[in-house]
């Protein structure tokens, strides 16, 4: 180590070598990237030969300062150095490439399906070998329909967070329309209209195709469902009465049925007086109060 510092000469050398590696290696990338840039325009095989140029640069220049400035007398110690480097300079490539190979051999998803992962929910429209691309649905848009966003997801983020499929093995959700009605109101009327908009909105929600759905889906997972009839609950709010209506439903018409059903409840108790929808309210009772003048 002493002698590296008292030969000022080799120290020099080295230092120019180094500077001329570093220098190299950045006009070359800029000339490639210059080439591409000008000769292709799919945007993915610009993303990508910026990564690799970017990646292969930093190696072969980690490869060379390594010879340059250290006597690597052990190959087996180097081999391990240069592997760690490696590794953690591609951490995020391989991962994403493991993610892919993920997808391919296991399918949790595939083109079509309607899937959530870390936040973000959408129908899967491309995969590629580092990423998977969906068209976003919810975001600023109530319900479950399209914002019209791509929304592209590293495929290593699959070994770092929960994903949902919406589509895989059963196409169908469970979907609960929530109406709160006032404590005058009577609520066992309010229950049979929704009962009587599940019947005429709803009916093909329990149909054959989605029995047979869910024969199909309980030979690969646990999926047992007894009823697949719709049905409604009660329970008590702050500011009224909930009925709550329950129905199993494809997985993207939750909007639409949404809406035909609100439509049929909300004309319904247009002509009923007997029920009246709550919202929040404060009610201050004041006692009898005796004002006398003098």
């Amino acid at each position: 180590m002493g002698d590296f510092f008292t030969a000022p000469e080799q120290w020099q050398a080295r230092l120019i070598v180094t500077v001329s590696v570093l220098a190299a290696a950045f006009i070359i990338r800029l000339i490639v990237l210059r080439i591409v840039r000008r000769r292709v325009d799919d945007t993915e095989i610009w993303y990508r030969t910026q990564k690799l140029t970017s990646y292969g640069g930093t190696f072969v220049v980690f490869i060379v300062i390594t010879f340059v400035w250290f006597q690597v007398s052990n190959i087996g110690a180097w081999i391990g150095v240069v592997s760690a480097g490696i590794a953690i300079a591609l951490a995020d490539i391989l991962r994403n490439f493991a993610g892919w190979g993920y997808i391919l051999l296991r399918r949790p998803f595939k083109i079509g399906d309607r899937i959530e992962i870390d936040g973000q929910a959408g129908d899967v429209v491309d995969v590629r070998s580092q990423r998977f691309s969906i068209l976003e649905i919810k975001g600023w848009v109530d319900a479950d329909q399209s914002t019209g966003r791509i929304i592209q997801i590293p495929n290593g983020l699959l070994f770092a967070r929960p994903l949902a499929n919406y589509t895989e093995g059963f196409p169908y959700i469970w979907h609960e329309i929530p109406m709160l009605v006032t404590f005058e109101s009577d609520w066992k009327r309010a229950e049979e209209m929704m009962n009587e908009a599940l019947a005429e909105h709803a009916p093909s929600m329990a149909s054959e195709e989605a029995r047979r759905a869910i024969r199909e889906a309980s030979t690969e997972y646990r999926i047992r469902y007894t009823h697949l009839t719709p049905t409604s609950y009660i329970t008590v709010k702050e500011s009224g009465v909930m009925v709550t209506g329950r129905a199993i439903i494809p997985v993207r018409s939750r909007r639409h049925v949404d809406t035909t059903l609100w439509r049929s409840l909300l004309e319904m108790i247009e002509a009923d007086d007997s029920v009246a929808l709550a919202y929040p309210t404060v009610r201050t009772y004041l006692p009898d109060l005796t004002i006398t003048s003098r």
